[in-house]
């Protein structure tokens, strides 16, 4: 099963756990996602400590059609945020699914 995690959900369990506003909550998350997002940009290599390691990667380009025009344009590749767990989180998630 695969679950998306968006800046939204993260904002709501910071607003549920730690009591800051939603508005604060939300200028938090986006904070530090917006310094791991530059590390990565400038090639350094994010790890938060037994949680796990953030890289990007590229998404390929794709052909797209100008609606107006109809002619095929090439649409720039994404980079997209991955996140690879450390092995103590992956035994938590694993604990947590037998019980």
């Amino acid at each position: 099963m695969t679950k998306t995690l968006t800046r939204m959900d993260l904002s709501e369990a910071v607003f549920r756990e730690v009591g800051l506003s939603r508005n604060e909550s939300a200028q938090l998350v986006e904070s530090v996602l917006g310094h791991i997002s530059d590390a990565l940009a400038e090639g350094e290599q994010v790890k938060i400590s037994s949680f796990g390691t953030f890289s990007i990667r590229d998404k390929a380009a794709r052909v797209g059609r100008n609606p107006k025009t109809g002619e095929e344009v090439p649409i720039l590749p994404r980079r997209v945020l991955t996140f690879r767990p450390s092995h103590l989180m992956k035994e938590r998630v694993a604990a947590g699914k037998k019980s």
